[in-house]
């Protein structure tokens, strides 16, 4: 029995207007403070230049993807695009893997021999930063909970409120000790702060592509409920997976008590899975006592 209902909209879908507010005030930032990075010649700066540009194609990466998922099913597609939002959220984890890398490896080489930064400008950079990182996280906070999308989106812009953070502490140093040495270490800071939670994400999204039991299902307590559905003497072939955050679907095998329940125990199993599991999509095959002895398990 497959589900019967339509285009079931992600969690990401739900927030979209959320991202596009996100997105202009990234991309605003991003010119004024490459700008400052150049003019200041601040490696922490530049730094967070580094990942507002992945806020802003990270962030745009999300919003294509959710206009992707929103398109219906085709007979290519019968799922349609959902896993487009995990591709952009593995994209997101990726790049910013990079980028953490690439700004640690900076960092040791400025540390062997700190430049002189414009520390009063750096700090005025910094603060409008701030203050848009801010508005950032407060607007994809309660939404990064429900998608791997919204999830990567949100890392992006709180990796840059971070960073912007750090670029204030090393500018007060820089301005009040002259020890141009804060400069990389706060960068470096950063660099390490971040990694192991774009790791994180980068494992969710990778578990999605591959088809794993969604965090958000407990398959034990699943396969028990459904073997006690009135009607059903047994369960097997019972596979979760996601399609995207938010959305996920089941096939499941139930063997008969009686083989003329064969309509009410769909319609039980059915409403069990949409109703007390956070699952959109089932589908049950019923089958009587014995038959299984007759089909190939993976």
């Amino acid at each position: 029995m497959g589900d019967a209902h339509g285009h079931v909209q992600s969690a990401a879908g739900r927030n979209k207007k959320n991202l596009a507010i996100v997105f202009g005030l990234t991309a605003f930032y991003l010119i004024v403070e490459v700008i400052g990075g150049l003019w200041t010649g601040s490696l922490a700066l530049l730094a967070d230049a580094g990942h507002m540009l992945t806020d802003v194609a990270g962030v745009g990466l999300a919003l294509l993807a959710i206009w992707f998922a929103e398109k219906p099913a085709s007979p290519e597609k019968t799922y349609g695009y959902y896993r487009v939002e995990i591709l952009a959220a593995l994209t997101n984890a990726v790049v910013l893997i990079l980028i953490s890398l690439y700004i640690l490896y900076e960092a040791y080489e400025r540390f062997k021999n700190p430049p002189e930064v414009q520390s009063s400008v750096m700090l005025g950079v910094a603060a409008i930063g701030l203050v848009i990182n801010l508005i950032g996280v407060y607007v994809l906070r309660a939404g990064s909970s429900e998608s791997l999308n919204m999830k990567g989106a949100y890392f992006e812009v709180l990796s840059d409120m971070l960073t912007s953070i750090g670029v204030i502490i090393a500018g007060v140093i820089m301005l009040t000790t002259g020890w141009y040495y804060a400069d990389p270490i706060i960068s470096a800071g950063i660099g390490l702060f971040i990694l192991p939670r774009t790791w994180a994400l980068l494992k969710d999204a990778v578990g999605v592509l591959i088809e794993g039991t969604p965090s958000d299902v407990n398959i034990a307590e699943l396969r028990t409920s459904l073997s006690k559905i009135e009607g059903v003497t047994g369960i097997h072939d019972l596979h979760v997976w996601a399609l995207t955050s938010g959305v996920n679907a089941i096939s499941v095998h139930a063997v008969l008590e009686n083989d003329n329940e064969h309509d009410a125990v769909l319609t039980r199993v059915h409403e069990h899975c949409t109703k007390n599991f956070k699952i959109s999509h089932v589908t049950v095959q019923t089958e009587c006592v014995g038959f299984a002895e007759h089909e190939t398990h993976l």
